[in-house]
C-alpha cells in the first residue's frame, strides 16, 4: 500500500503572495519525499480546496490521506473550518480514511528561522545593536497556541538578553506598533521586529508598517519556504500517519503510539 498522501492546509487567501509560498513548501516536500503524493489546499474559497484535492486523491486510488494544517499561531487542530472540512470529506468518502495532525503551530524549532530573517534585515538596515525586540504574529489562535507564542516570546527574550514583547494584529494582544511603543516606555531605542508570518501578505506588510512608523528599526521577513518548515511539516505528517497504521486488524491510536 502507498504511504498515505500528504495535504498541506493553509489559509484561504487571494493575494498571490501566500499561494506563491504554499506551492513552493509543496514543491520542497515532494522534492524530498517523492515516494508521497504532496499536495497543497486552502481552507475557504481559495482554490484548490480540501474537499477539491481529496476528491483528485481518491480519483487516483489514494485510501489514506493526513491533513497537516498550516497555522502558525494554533496548537490544536480543532478548528470550526478544519472541522467542518473533515466532516464533509468523511461523509463523502467513507471509504477513505483520514488522519490531521497537528498544525505547524509556534513551533521552537521556527524561532531559528525568525532569528536568521532578522539578521539578515538588520544587516541589510546596517544595524549593530538591538536593545528590544518584537514577535509579530497574526494571532488568532487557540488558548494553547497563544501560551506556547508567550513562552516563544521568553525563550527569545532568554536566549537575546533583551526584553521581548509579542504582538499580534488581531486585538488579542498588542499590535506591532503598540509592542514597539511598550518597549519605548522602557526606554529601549533600538527595537526589531521578527515576524512568526508565513507569508508576507497584507496583514504583515500593515504589522510592517506600523512598526516601522513606531520606530522599529528593522522588520525581518516572514519565515515562507525555510528547510526548518519543511522539516516541521515531515514530523507532523509522520506522526499523525502512524494514527493510520494497522496491527493485527486494529487501528494505532496516534495520541498513544
Amino acid at each position: 500500500m502507498p504511504a498515505p498522501a500528504l495535504v498541506m492546509l493553509s489559509p484561504g487567501s487571494s493575494d498571490p503572495k501566500v499561494t506563491q509560498v504554499a506551492h513552493e513548501l509543496r514543491r520542497e516536500v515532494q522534492s524530498l519525499r517523492p515516494e508521497i503524493s504532496v499536495n497543497t489546499a486552502f481552507l475557504g474559497h481559495c482554490p484548490p480546496t480540501g474537499p477539491q484535492v481529496v476528491s483528485q486523491l481518491t480519483a487516483r486510488g489514494h485510501e489514506e490521506i493526513v491533513f497537516v494544517p498550516m497555522c502558525l499561531t494554533r496548537a490544536a487542530s480543532n478548528c470550526d473550518d478544519l472541522d467542518l472540512l473533515v466532516s464533509r470529506v468523511r461523509a463523502t468518502y467513507p471509504s477513505t480514511r483520514f488522519s490531521v495532525s497537528e498544525p505547524v503551530g509556534p513551533a521552537g524549532s521556527l524561532l531559528t528561522v525568525v532569528d536568521l530573517r532578522l539578521r539578515a534585515a538588520l544587516a541589510q538596515s546596517r544595524v549593530l545593536e538591538v536593545d528590544g525586540l518584537v514577535l509579530s504574529t497574526e494571532g488568532g489562535g487557540d488558548v494553547r497556541g497563544g501560551a506556547l507564542l508567550a513562552r516563544r516570546a521568553r525563550q527569545w527574550a532568554a536566549h537575546h538578553r533583551v526584553p521581548v514583547v509579542a504582538a499580534c494584529c488581531d486585538g488579542s494582544g498588542p499590535s506591532a506598533s503598540q509592542a514597539v511603543g511598550i518597549l519605548r516606555s522602557q526606554g529601549r531605542r533600538h527595537i526589531a521586529v521578527g515576524s512568526l508570518f508565513l507569508a508576507a501578505d497584507h496583514t504583515y506588510e500593515q504589522q510592517a508598517l506600523q512598526a516601522r512608523r513606531a520606530g522599529a528599526i528593522a522588520v525581518a521577513e516572514p519565515i515562507g519556504a525555510h528547510r526548518e518548515l519543511i522539516d516541521l511539516i515531515l514530523a507532523r505528517y509522520a506522526y499523525a500517519a502512524m494514527g493510520l497504521l494497522e496491527f493485527e486488524g486494529e487501528l494505532v491510536d496516534a495520541a498513544t503510539a
